[in-house]
């Protein structure tokens, strides 16, 4: 195999392995910082390896291996034992043969455990959100710090600075190793949930740029939602989220015209839809829908996603239905977004005057002031009743407030079209 190969081998299993390695790790150290230091030195020793051996036939098992060694390393030089172990008059040996059986049993024990722990230390609320995606993304996505700033658009320092950041809080505060219980599991599952759809999110409709999706952190955000589900499985918004994402991903190659540019939801070839991610998304709905007598906001979410994916065609829309979801949600999650979304359902169903009322009322949201959403929603309704020199001025300061640029070049053209 080539060097290259090699290299794209290497690449592929640590995107795989590195979650569960950093999470056996974890446990044992009880430090995220030094459990991804030693994680990576299994990856240095398997980029020194690989190239002239040969990729193993388990590279996972190689690499949690390399790992042990370098934890045994790492205990032996920093002297952990002596805190590690009560019996502080054993002798050297000794002590190094009980650090391998709890390394043993810290890496080969339930990894779906340790998983979810990880999880949930990476999205602590103690950390700033954008922390935490930041270091969701490098623990559990085995993103590079470049790759993540790449899909932020964010300088590599600043990614970086925010990730070490992150480590040394958790470190100072000693973020217990442990999957929360009771009503602080519920507070901190809002927080992996807000963590993971932010991603999700960041691909599916890219703040800033010139591209108008990101499909890598769609694709991130996905598996983390559904490696989730697995380790939840009572948890009904965890399903929600993932049937959320799952519809919304299904419309990916739709969303796009061969140039980049964007086409917006009534317009798509509804043929380009995954009609496999849907499937994955219904059921996922089901299984949320089961699991709480009263829907979350999640998973209204995805019911509003689900009656766009089973319409055959955007006139089938059942409108009256999305509006009355988002007026349960409006009341269950009530937010200037929500209320505009939920302005926009009530508008197609009842009419563009009915939707545009609601729209007003929001002009005077503080937190909607610099939203480009809220002029484009409110020009699309008033190209709907004909006043087409107002919906240019609203197109228009969309457009001036968007920073992605194939949404401004799209805004722009709704703007022109306006004074034709």
């Amino acid at each position: 195999m080539a060097a290259t190969d090699t290299h794209s081998a290497i690449d592929a299993v640590w995107r795989i392995e590195s979650p569960r390695l950093i999470a056996g790790l974890t446990r044992m150290v009880r430090d995220v910082g030094v459990a991804e230091e030693l994680a990576q030195d299994a990856l240095v020793a398997a980029l020194e390896q690989w190239p002239e051996s040969g990729v193993p036939d388990n590279p996972g098992a190689w690499l949690m291996a390399t790992a042990k060694h370098r934890a045994i390393d790492h205990f032996r030089r920093n002297r952990m034992l002596d805190r590690k172990h009560a019996d502080i008059g054993r002798d050297l040996d000794a002590r190094q043969r009980t650090a391998v059986a709890d390394i043993d049993e810290a890496l080969d024990d339930n990894m779906g455990d340790d998983l979810l722990r990880l999880i949930f230390i990476s999205c602590h609320p103690i950390l700033p959100t954008e922390a935490r995606a930041a270091l969701t993304l490098r623990l559990l996505g085995g993103l590079t710090t470049t790759e993540i700033a790449r899909a932020f658009l964010v300088p590599e320092p600043t990614i970086a600075q925010r990730i070490v950041r992150a480590k040394r809080t958790l470190s100072a505060a000693q973020v217990p190793f442990e999957v929360p219980r009771g009503d602080a599991m519920a507070a901190r599952l809002a927080s992996v949930l807000e963590v993971i759809y932010l991603v999700f999110n960041e691909g599916y409709a890219a703040t800033a740029g010139e591209d108008w999706m990101r499909p890598a952190l769609c694709e991130d955000a996905l598996r983390l939602g559904r490696v989730l589900a697995e380790l939840t499985p009572a948890e009904a918004e965890v399903h929600g989220l993932v049937a959320l994402m799952e519809i919304q991903a299904s419309r990916a190659r739709a969303r796009i015209n061969r140039s980049g540019e964007p086409i917006l939801l009534l317009d798509q070839n509804r043929a380009l839809w995954d009609r496999l991610l849907i499937r994955r998304g219904l059921a996922a709905l089901e299984r949320a829908q089961k699991a709480a007598a009263t829907p979350g906001p999640y998973t209204l979410q995805a019911a509003i996603a689900a009656c766009h994916a089973r319409a055959r065609t955007a006139e089938e829309t059942d409108w009256p239905r999305i509006a009355a979801l988002y007026d349960d949600l409006a009341r269950l999650a009530p937010s200037p977004v929500v209320e505009l979304n939920r302005a926009v359902a009530h508008g197609m169903a009842f009419g563009p005057a009915i939707g545009l009322e609601l729209v007003d009322k929001l002009l005077s949201e503080p937190a909607l002031e610099n939203y480009h959403l809220l002029p484009s929603v409110r020009g699309d309704l008033l190209v709907k009743l004909n006043r087409l020199a107002e919906a240019q001025l609203e197109f228009e300061r969309a457009a001036s407030l968007t920073r992605n640029e194939r949404e401004r070049i799209l805004l722009c053209e709704r703007a022109r079209a306006c004074s034709v």
